[in-house]
């Protein structure tokens, strides 16, 4: 009797052991699945809601630190392609940038998730801020005591982006020259990418800046609404706007390449050498899920296109095949 409690005793602490045992490995394989540093370049017009989206993210995997990088998305692209930097996940705010600079040498797939629209951002201090409108804002920007900025085209989308807003305003108001006369102005306030230019707005070196609504309303800006003829926002103008193009510069020094008009839609992609691969694909389902990154973004002022078309569907991981659908 004595024999068949003991081993019964000792058949239960073995099952115990083994059992915790194997929720230990489970625990600490877990853990180990996604943890470590996750690096995402991005562009600057998604620093504001990238910052909620990775500290959420954080909540529920408090083992990865996230690394996050702003400058304009072709100058993140060439920190990939140029410089060899080490990155994980990059967010462009133009998806043509990740299929002309990194497909498919340094990505395979890229998922277009958010549209956005151009507009005039100022202040209460800006000059003439009660007189601009939607009809009047190129009189104004081109005023001799008014200072505007805007990025970098080579750099930044929104710097390509801001120049054929205005080539198409020349067209829809038809004044003739209007180009030449905004183009030559005020180039000593051009910078990299287009929240470099919110500070110099905020110190009223510059009374207006040409960026993105979300960013506008991200840091509560006053903005005139472009015409969707102008704004790069609507689907159904896309081939009035590729009457307007510009030249930008290339994959290789010296080389150019030029971007045609179209409505402004982000893209998101995994780079190839991903140092952290399970937390970049962790991390790509959190922010493309509607009740998750998405929510934020479009609290942000950025529209959902999720799920969308995507030429690249069949190389798409299969744990995001969610958020695309095939091209037609």
């Amino acid at each position: 009797m004595l024999k068949s409690i003991i081993l019964t005793v000792v058949t239960c602490m073995l099952l115990y052991s083994c059992n915790n045992n194997q929720q230990e490995a489970k625990s600490v394989t877990n853990s180990d699945s996604i943890s470590g540093k996750l690096t995402i370049f991005h562009a600057g017009s998604m620093s504001v809601p990238l910052k909620k989206i990775a500290n959420e993210f954080q909540k529920e995997n408090p083992e990865v630190e996230i690394l996050l990088e702003a400058a304009g998305s072709r100058e993140c692209a060439r920190k990939i392609s140029d410089l060899n930097k080490e990155c994980d996940v990059m967010v462009s705010a133009d998806y043509a940038v990740i299929d002309d600079l990194l497909i498919p040498k340094f990505a395979s797939w890229n998922i277009k998730f958010a549209s956005n629209e151009m507009v005039i951002a100022y202040n209460e201090k800006s000059r003439y801020s009660k007189e601009i409108n939607a009809q009047n804002w190129y009189n104004v920007l081109l005023k001799k005591d008014v200072a505007f900025g805007r990025s970098d085209p080579n750099s930044d989308p929104c710097g390509y982006r801001s120049v054929l807003t205005v080539k198409l305003a020349q067209l829809y108001y038809n004044e003739n020259g209007l180009v030449d006369r905004i183009l030559i102005k005020d180039n000593n306030y051009i910078r990299p990418k287009e929240v470099d230019l919110l500070s110099l707005l905020e110190l009223h070196t510059i009374d207006y800046i040409f960026i993105y609504r979300s960013v506008a309303e991200q840091h509560d800006l006053k903005y005139i609404s472009l015409s969707d003829s102008i704004n790069l926002r609507d689907t159904a103008f896309s081939e009035y706007y590729k009457t307007a193009s510009i030249e930008v510069s290339g994959k290789k020094p010296g080389e150019t390449t030029t971007i045609y008009g179209e409505p402004m839609v982000y893209g998101i992609t995994m780079i190839k050498n991903a140092p952290n691969n399970q937390a970049a694909i962790a991390f790509l389902k959190f922010f493309l899920n509607k009740e998750k990154g998405m929510k934020i973004i479009e609290a942000d002022g950025q529209i959902s296109v999720i799920p969308s078309k995507s030429e690249y569907y069949e190389v798409t991981p299969d744990e995001l095949k969610e958020f695309v659908k095939k091209q037609d």
